[in-house]
């Protein structure tokens, strides 16, 4: 599997240290960081990275949809690597923990409604927001 680097030099993209300090801060991500986020875990591989690197870095990254950008409704920008495969979030209204999610069931609905619409499904996003519910 192709990794974001060779991605970007396939396309041309010159790669600084700075580009693949980003790089790997994304794809060593289990959550859904934000610009913030990706510039603190970026500062502790290179303490001098700035926050304009980062955010010109992101943006770069999701111009050639190689991340995903997501607004989750916090005001904040959250992103992930595009490759992970299609999936769904669910969104905890009190923690703001992000969970993925694959349901085939939801997704064969998903393509009946564009259907009976009269479309073809090429895509979507699916995000749920919520509260747990107590036991």
């Amino acid at each position: 599997m192709k990794t974001l680097v060779d991605k970007c030099l396939e396309k041309g993209v010159r790669m600084t240290d700075a580009r693949r300090i980003v790089i790997k801060v994304i794809q060593s991500s289990q959550d859904h960081p934000d610009a913030y986020i990706v510039h603190k875990r970026a500062k502790e591989r290179d303490p001098t990275i700035s926050f304009a690197t980062i955010y010109r870095t992101l943006k770069l990254l999701e111009d050639m949809q190689l991340v995903n950008r997501h607004d989750f409704g916090d005001g904040r920008s959250r992103y992930e690597e595009m490759y992970k495969g299609h999936h769904d979030h669910l969104i905890n209204l009190e923690t703001g923990e992000i969970i993925e999610f694959q349901n085939e069931a939801l997704e064969q609905l998903k393509r009946l409604i564009a259907e009976r619409l009269g479309y073809d499904l090429r895509d979507h996003r699916l995000e749920l927001y919520g509260i747990p519910i107590s036991t």
